[in-house]
């Protein structure tokens, strides 16, 4: 116990800060559904992403197996979303999500057009958002992440979209203050509790 302590403690402060700060999301996102991503430390992602479950939120894809998120380096080397989109389609068919990263209403229209299953909204202002939902109107599911705070999350959760993916689940969560301390065999304490019992 005394060789494991301090590598469990540190695993279990970290991840019950990430559960606990995706909870105040959640909560405060409610209808939106809050994602985490791949903004990982290195050989924890497992981990991580299962204290954001733990939390109540859910989990965006793993890695480059599950899902595809076609980004502005992708764009730029392919020539444009549609192709993209396409040659995404033309690997994968129908069998994984394809999701592209937008910063404007005309790479929006593109990608709708183009036939993303998820658009997401990079960074985009709130009038921006709104008109963005306009756009798209259910005919793609919307995420909305760059800059999703807590204090956000009031308007966005009005706005029509349907995810939020929040990197500082991850990458800036507080650790939890956790301690172990070892108890006398003979001890008066509840140790599901640690209230003292009545003998």
């Amino acid at each position: 116990l005394l060789k494991g302590e301090r590598v469990a403690l540190n695993i279990l402060q970290w991840l019950s800060g990430i559960a606990t700060m995706t909870r105040q999301f959640v909560e405060r996102a409610r209808p939106l559904t809050v994602l985490d991503t791949r903004k990982t430390r290195a050989g924890l992602r497992v981990f991580e992403k299962y204290a954001v479950k733990c939390g109540g939120g859910s989990n965006h894809r793993f890695g480059l197996f599950d899902a595809v998120l076609i980004k502005d380096n992708h764009i730029k080397a392919a020539g444009s979303i549609s192709t993209a989109v396409a040659r995404a389609r033309e690997k994968l068919g129908k069998s994984k999500t394809v999701e592209v990263e937008t910063t404007s209403l005309d790479e929006v229209r593109e990608s709708l057009n183009a036939g993303a299953d998820i658009i997401m909204l990079d960074n985009m202002p709130l009038e921006m958002i709104h008109e963005a939902v306009r756009l798209v109107s259910h005919r793609a599911r919307i995420e909305v992440s760059g800059s999703v705070t807590l204090d956000r999350l009031d308007e966005l959760a009005t706005t029509g979209i349907d995810y939020v993916s929040v990197g500082a689940l991850t990458h800036s969560a507080r650790a939890v203050d956790i301690s172990m301390n070892f108890l006398p065999d003979e001890c008066d304490l509840d140790c599901r509790t640690g209230r003292k019992l009545l003998l």
